[in-house]
């Protein structure tokens, strides 16, 4: 790892920002133009694994594709001792994780306007044939004048691009709570993929919260599996019911049920007045998924109790019918 001050190639390290599954990421100054960048730096450990190192590569490959005011710039790349490096522009702001945690819930408004935004962003990647599969709070910053910019682009599908991922779930596969079921069974996904994660994150804004939670990574998995999406309007007030239908189309659990594409779910989001709310009908509930018994678990041993009581004075009843 690379410490403050270190030059490396033209760039002096003044912060290291974050460690991600693949690289290290610093805030550096390039002294050939004296401005501020953020350099991203493969650690040993990509470069010496062939899948690991593609994937680094593939981000250089999309970040000299995209131009959009909600993706993070690419300014350059180069390779120094051996060790190949990415260069993005320096973006002022917090994360939408830190955003959610200091203001989640926020109003229908603020919710749908940023994710809308976010939206584009993604529109602008999916014409250029790049998924992003990797989004996620963390992976989302927001500029102080409120324009949200997408990060790390390591787990990028492209055009043409062979399979460098794993079936099983490893620590670049992904965050289980915005995983989109195809995603957990394997799959490579596609633009409905991305949908999901959106929704899951506009879920987020309203409430706090996503919209399935468990003990650890499995039991996330198996929810977004098999569990029911709450529906919105009944779990959040002020949330109406085109709003919770735009949501839990993002989130069905088969992507052909889903919107189609972006600027579907972006013409939901400019015409909430005009959304088809029948989708809240047959595929979300209130309550969580399973029995009765399962949700409510202290009722168990209620239940029990009384019975048992019961079969005593039901018991006692009958003796004494016997002795009389």
């Amino acid at each position: 790892m690379l410490q403050i001050g270190d030059q490396f190639d033209h760039f002096q390290v003044r912060q290291h920002i974050a460690q991600g599954g693949m690289s290290d990421i610093y805030r550096a100054y390039d002294l050939l133009n004296g401005k501020e960048v953020v350099l991203k730096v493969p650690d040993k450990m990509t470069i010496g694994d062939p899948a690991q190192y593609e994937r680094f590569q593939r981000e250089l490959e999309v970040m000299a594709t995209l131009s959009h005011p909600a993706i993070q710039r690419g300014l350059g790349s180069g390779r120094f001792n051996n060790t190949p490096y990415l260069v993005t522009e320096l973006i002022d702001g917090e994360s939408l994780r830190e955003y959610i945690k200091r203001l989640a819930p926020v109003s229908p408004d603020e919710a749908v306007t940023l994710i809308r935004k976010v939206a584009d962003g993604l529109a602008h990647c999916h014409d250029h044939g790049i998924i992003h599969r990797d989004l996620k709070p963390e992976n989302i910053l927001i500029t102080r004048e409120g324009q949200p910019v997408i990060l790390d682009f390591g787990l990028a599908l492209t055009k043409g691009a062979h399979r460098v991922t794993y079936a099983n779930l490893s620590g670049a596969a992904g965050t289980p709570d915005y995983m989109a079921p195809e995603q957990i069974e394997g799959q490579r996904g596609d633009k409905r993929t991305d949908l999901y994660a959106l929704g899951t994150m506009l879920y987020e804004l309203l409430t706090g919260r996503t919209p399935f939670s468990g003990d650890n990574n499995l039991a996330i998995m198996a929810q977004h599996l098999k569990g029911i999406v709450p529906r919105l309007d009944k779990e959040q007030a002020g949330v109406s019911p085109n709003i919770a239908a735009v949501v839990a189309r993002a989130l069905q659990r088969e992507p052909k049920d889903r919107y189609p594409d972006m600027q579907s779910f972006m013409n939901d989001l400019d015409h909430l007045d005009q959304v088809d709310v029948t989708v809240l009908e047959h595929s979300t509930g209130q309550a969580s998924a399973g029995p009765f018994w399962r949700r409510f678990p202290i009722l168990v041993p209620i239940g029990f109790g009384v019975l048992l009581f019961l079969a005593l004075i039901l018991l006692a009843i009958g003796l004494q019918t016997l002795h009389k």
